[in-house]
């Protein structure tokens, strides 16, 4: 019962309002500065630029503007779910924590590969743009990430491996133009 006085004394007290305007002011302008910086507003859109904010991808989407996909699809349309909004938005908070994480800490590796739940969405996302040749034409619709993990298909990237990044590589695109996602 002691500490209930204590702490209402304290937050009653004339000298802790000040002191919390400030803190919360820090706090309020450190969120502004940081969501300004890191163009925060542009991971709400399916913009393909939004994908440069960070420097690793400049290779990444040099090749894909230059490959087929780059005129009929963007990134979000292979590397998120897009069986309903809610996936998608969880999917994207998931993977951007991983991401911001990575590059905030230096811990991002020199070649990006899709790790398990990624190559997953990706292949699903083949079959699901690419359903006639994969059901009609060769068959490949059904084979899953998960089935191919265990050796009983392949992922469409192991024939196509190009597409539709090419061949990446640290010098490959170096000095590649790309767009300024924000401002």
């Amino acid at each position: 019962m002691w500490i209930k006085n204590v702490i209402i004394t304290i937050i009653s007290s004339a000298r802790f309002k000040p002191v919390m305007i400030v803190i919360l002011g820090i706090i309020c302008g450190s969120v502004l500065y940081i969501s300004y910086e890191s163009r925060i507003w542009s991971y709400l859109s399916d913009s393909p630029e939004t994908c440069v904010n960070c420097h690793v991808m400049r290779s990444y989407y040099t090749t894909w503007s230059h490959s087929s996909h780059g005129h009929n699809t963007v990134c979000n349309d292979c590397h998120v779910p897009n069986n309903n909004p809610v996936t998608k938005l969880l999917f994207e908070g998931m993977d951007g924590v991983k991401h911001t994480a990575a590059f905030t800490f230096l811990n991002e590796p020199q070649v990006i590969t899709a790790g398990a739940m990624s190559s997953s969405v990706i292949m699903n996302n083949c079959i699901r743009c690419h359903t006639q040749l994969n059901t009609e034409i060769v068959n490949a619709g059904r084979i899953t990430s998960s089935m191919a993990a265990k050796g009983e298909g392949k992922l469409c990237w192991d024939c196509h491996r190009d597409v539709p990044h090419g061949r990446n590589s640290l010098s490959s695109t170096e000095n590649a133009p790309v767009p300024f996602s924000g401002i």
